[in-house]
């Protein structure tokens, strides 16, 4: 797993936070999306307009629409398909066979675990 995304309605509020909580500032930030170095994992805030959605955690692909063809083949259930979030970032969503989310995101800005 490589980032967990939260929610965020008001994002710089929530930056400051997490500033403040961490101990240091954001390594990215755009309108799309603040993320944070959290120990080789990212801890990103994504602008959301309705409060209340829960947060979902990344795996890191380097290849999503093989990935998600793949998890797919092991019995998930699509619930977002794929799409560029900014910054060349594309993600998507898939439910559990316990109907918990799973995200895939292919971000060309940080490698997959295992590549080099």
């Amino acid at each position: 797993m490589r980032t967990t995304a939260y929610p965020a309605s008001d994002p710089a509020a929530l930056t400051r936070w997490y500033t403040g909580v961490l101990g240091y500032g954001p390594c990215f930030s755009e309108d799309y999306c603040v993320g944070f170095d959290a120990g080789g994992y990212e801890l990103a805030l994504h602008p959301v307009e309705l409060p209340g959605r829960r947060p979902v955690t990344y795996r890191g692909v380097a290849d999503i629409d093989a990935a998600l063809a793949g998890i797919r083949a092991h019995g998930a259930v699509p619930k977002s398909g794929v799409r560029e979030v900014g910054g060349g970032i594309r993600v998507a969503t898939v439910l559990d066979p316990e109907g918990s989310v799973l995200g895939l995101i292919e971000n060309p800005h940080v490698r997959a675990h295992g590549e080099r």
